[in-house]
């Protein structure tokens, strides 16, 4: 069990309160994942899934959604309970491969479209350092909207995990809610 935030952490990003009980190997696959599919339940209560880079800070998974994209925020604050599936090994470069599904209470914190993710810069870069030429002026100039930005908090209830990415197989559950208690 992971009772420390990984080396990504940084202060500045949200509470150093560490989530008990979230597996050190889910840790490890958000740590690498490049890209997660993330679930919400629409107005009609159909399921919708986005894929969106997941951050971890210790206690939070983190994305990021520009306004234009804006249905699955408006969907979670309708309906706070979301689902992340980690399980794509192109989009996850982690050795060894395993798969997650983590679900939980996720928020939407909007704010600061301007500059409330700015927080998050330090785990993006650590996952894409792309990301800093991005933000250049000039290069903000061509997609003004994509960078009003709302951040998604997701509070993990329970994870699902596939150790060797076999999902024929049950996976391993932890309920953190019981770890916490």
């Amino acid at each position: 069990m992971a009772l420390f935030a990984s080396s990504l952490y940084h202060e500045g990003v949200t509470s150093a309160i560490v989530v008990a009980g979230m597996p050190e190997a889910v840790v490890e696959l958000l740590n690498n994942a490049l890209v997660g599919e993330l679930t919400v339940i629409d107005r009609k209560g159909h399921l919708r899934t986005d894929p969106l880079i997941p951050f971890w800070d210790g206690r939070y998974i983190l994305m990021t959604s520009s306004i234009l994209f804006s249905r699955k925020l408006e969907d979670i604050k309708r309906n706070p309970r979301v689902s992340l599936s980690l399980s794509d090994p192109v989009g996850i470069p982690a050795q060894p491969f395993s798969r997650a599904t983590i679900q939980g209470d996720a928020r939407v914190i909007d704010d600061d479209l301007h500059r409330g993710w700015y927080r998050l810069l330090p785990l993006w870069e650590a996952k894409e350092p792309i990301i800093k030429t991005f933000l250049k002026p000039m290069q903000k100039l061509g997609l003004p909207l994509f960078w009003e930005r709302a951040v998604i908090e997701i509070l993990p209830k329970r994870v699902l995990w596939w150790p060797d990415g076999d999902t024929t197989r049950d996976p391993q559950v932890t309920d953190i809610r019981e770890a916490v208690a």
